[in-house]
């Protein structure tokens, strides 16, 4: 194993260590200040790792790195709504939200190099692969911009009826705990049911989203390293959903290009390579934009007001 993989380990456990056995030892409401705080650790640590990254494979690794966790932070903002209803439906105290999203990021980081390095593998023996890719990516563009936002039923779905037939379900919140036991049998509470959301919502925006970093670079650090790191502070954006949610009124709109772009980009590769630096230009103006744009509407509805 290359050291690049000790090293990447060794800070994700620890930094995951201080997270739950620190930062939040004790369950609690998360303030404003305090997920802000903790995103901003959380960005601090990613973007440190572009150093290593500069250090011990240059400067065109770094790029992709820079690139793929940009690009990863961008399209993992759109989970923050999904667990607003997830959270929301299933009546989670606030308290015991982050023990659902730790266990939901670990979940994450295994799910996340299961397809990202099978996607890899693909590509290296099917080289149509990139292709397919790139019109999963352009369908999900148009998608997102003509797909209007739709309620939350989860009893409809698939995840929640195969956890009800597989194992009985409590209708309520005990303590945080996942599971609880009475009469001798196990029954599953809305904490796990939520967790199995938070782990499902995932896997379907890597549908998205690993084929895109994939358009970005083939190294397999580089490409998992920029992945996890950017869903590692999901979690504390989250807590701060009140505060920045305004700002991204229109990130649907800059997420579609974003994903149109990556999706031309693939299809592209064998007649034309765009520069990475390219993708990385546009992928952070997308977002420049689309956050300016919600703030100008924003303050224009307050006047009106």
């Amino acid at each position: 194993m290359e050291i690049g993989w000790l090293v990447f380990g060794g800070v994700v456990i620890t930094a995951l260590f201080l997270d739950l056995f620190v930062f939040h030892k004790n369950p609690h409401k998360i303030s404003l200040k305090e997920a802000l705080l903790l995103s901003a650790f959380w960005i601090a640590l990613g973007l440190a790792f572009s150093g290593y990254i500069y250090y011990t494979k240059g400067y065109d690794r770094t790029v992709e790195y820079l690139t793929g966790y940009l690009l990863e932070k961008a399209l993992s903002l759109d989970n923050i709504f999904v667990f607003i209803l997830i959270f929301s439906y299933f009546k989670i105290p606030e308290e015991y939200r982050h023990k659902v999203l730790f266990w939901g990021v670990l979940g994450a980081i295994v799910f996340r190099a299961i397809f990202i390095f099978a996607g890899l593998e693909l590509i290296k023996h099917f080289h149509w692969i990139v292709y397919l890719f790139g019109i999963i990516l352009i369908i999900s563009a148009i998608k997102l911009l003509t797909t209007e936002e739709k309620e939350f039923h989860p009893e409809h779905t698939l995840v929640y009826k195969l956890a009800k037939r597989v194992i009985p379900l409590r209708p309520r919140n005990r303590d945080g705990r996942f599971f609880i036991r009475e009469g001798g049998k196990m029954y599953a509470t809305p904490m796990f049911l939520a967790l199995l959301f938070v782990e499902s919502s995932d896997i379907m925006f890597a549908i998205d989203s690993v084929p895109a970093i994939i358009a970005i670079s083939r190294d397999p650090f580089v490409v998992y390293t920029s992945n996890i790191f950017a869903i590692l502070g999901l979690r504390s954006l989250y807590f701060a959903a009140a505060g920045i949610l305004p700002l991204f009124h229109y990130l649907h709109y800059g997420l579609s290009f974003i994903l149109g772009f990556i999706g031309v980009k693939m299809l592209l590769s064998d007649i034309y390579k765009i520069p990475v630096e390219v993708s990385l230009l546009l992928i952070g103006s997308a977002i420049f934009v689309s956050v300016v744009a919600s703030i100008i509407v924003k303050k224009e509805q307050e006047s009106k007001e």
